[in-house]
């Protein structure tokens, strides 16, 4: 039978990275564009939301192929 998981650290990135991504999409949702102070801080804020996602889905694939 294969183990889904090589030892316990793989189980701790994947819940790191799962957890960095669903801070970055609850920020998305969150709207930060209501509060910004200016065009460039809203499109700052959304594209650091964007790039939380994508490095917490990174992190857990890189965590769970590796």
């Amino acid at each position: 039978m294969q183990q889904l998981f090589a030892d316990r650290l793989d189980v701790f990135g994947v819940l790191v990275g799962a957890f960095v991504a669903l801070v970055g999409l609850g920020t998305l949702v969150g709207m930060p564009w209501q509060y910004g102070a200016g065009g460039a801080v809203t499109v700052l804020q959304i594209l650091g939301a964007l790039a939380a996602v994508a490095l917490g889905v990174g992190l857990a694939w890189l965590t769970h192929t590796q």
